[in-house]
């Protein structure tokens, strides 16, 4: 993870200067809602220049899954997917799991159908979603996308976060905040200065840091970790401390977390929209809230304890991980199946990382 030149570290409580910018409406406009889910685990190693959103197109990039008649077919995943699942939430339809990784079961059938391929190509931190006579036409590349009402999905996830999510949450002032990092990007930089700039960058822990320092230095932004993760982003602008709750903005409220990690934190903005980096998601394989028990860096029982201290005082319907499938439910439904989890995470014991474990 990138280390920039250590400035002074402030507090919570220093104060901010206005952002200004305009508000402008995504060019391609939301998926429907049904294929607005998540991704999960992914692995990958870039260096840290910028990302540029290019497909190789030459034959030793091709896929040992290119079959007899594949010169007709078109569109395929290549040999570099992670098996991370972003595609596979974003056209759950045209790609499915086949044998350990996501493959293209078979080509768009309609506009729809290949606007959501393109999502997909999009997203896809290692470009695995190819054609093989063309690149993906940007005039078809929908991030940022709107999930819900003043929420958007970054899309073009980074290798360096393992293909995490990123997410863009608009504040009642108009400006708006990130929620871990895209790619690096200038290009997309300026997609979402146009969307309405942002205030600030919100880390939900240390394995989504990576671009956090370009990024807000790029807006002006605030950049926002925890002490117990601080080493990953040791120039952060704002530094969330102990266990306490805390008001970083009207309605957008920390719930320091450990157990994924040391430093892992959940943003929760107006009791509706749950920011939760690796620490929950939502599982398609057992139908409910989750945590990732193979994937938990820290401490399975410093989860629990944390789950614990913090469930009570959680409220939101929208589950939107970093890893792992999204999920929208009645407040009090998911309150329900986080006490229930809760006591779950209470049962497990620690287990060694599993690289290959499943999200979904």
């Amino acid at each position: 993870m990138p280390h920039g030149a250590c400035v002074r570290v402030r507090s919570v409580t220093d104060p901010v200067g206005p952002n200004r910018y305009r508000r402008e409406k995504t060019r391609a406009g939301p998926l429907p809602s049904a294929t607005i889910t998540a991704v999960s685990l992914g692995k990958g190693v870039r260096t840290h220049r910028e990302e540029r959103c290019t497909v190789d197109d030459t034959p030793e990039g091709r896929s040992a899954h290119e079959t007899e008649g594949a010169e007709e077919a078109g569109w395929y995943v290549d040999e570099r997917c992670t098996n991370c699942d972003v595609a596979r939430q974003l056209a759950p339809d045209l790609i499915h799991e086949v044998d350990g990784r996501s493959e293209l079961v078979r080509q768009p059938r309609d506009d729809a159908e290949l606007r959501r391929l393109h999502a997909a190509a999009f997203a896809c931190h290692t470009r695995s979603i190819r054609h093989r006579a063309r690149r993906p036409d940007p005039l078809l590349d929908p991030f940022p996308l709107l999930i819900d009402d003043g929420v958007h999905l970054c899309g073009h996830n980074s290798t360096h976060t393992a293909g995490a999510n990123s997410y863009l949450v608009r504040r009642p002032s108009g400006d708006l905040m990130m929620v871990d990092t895209p790619r690096w990007s200038a290009s997309l930089a300026d997609r979402y200065e146009r969307l309405g700039g942002v205030s600030d960058i919100l880390l939900t822990h240390r394995d989504h840091a990576a671009h956090g320092r370009r990024y807000a230095d790029r807006f002006g932004a605030r950049l926002w970790i925890h002490e117990g993760d601080l080493d990953a982003a040791p120039d952060a602008d704002r530094v969330l401390r102990g266990t306490d709750v805390v008001e970083i903005d009207a309605g957008m409220l920390a719930y320091p977390l450990p157990g994924h990690t040391r430093g892992s934190v959940l943003f929760v903005a107006e009791k509706r929209y749950c920011f939760s980096g690796d620490s929950l998601f939502w599982s398609r394989s057992t139908g409910d809230v989750e945590v990732a028990e193979h994937v938990t860096w820290y401490s399975i029982r410093e989860l629990a304890a944390s789950l614990t201290r913090t469930v009570d005082r959680l409220h939101f319907e929208w589950l939107l991980p970093g890893h792992g499938d999204r999920r929208h439910l009645p407040a009090r439904e998911m309150s329900d199946r986080l006490r229930r989890l809760t006591a779950r995470t209470r049962d497990m014991a620690p287990r060694p990382v599993d690289f290959d474990a499943h999200r979904w």
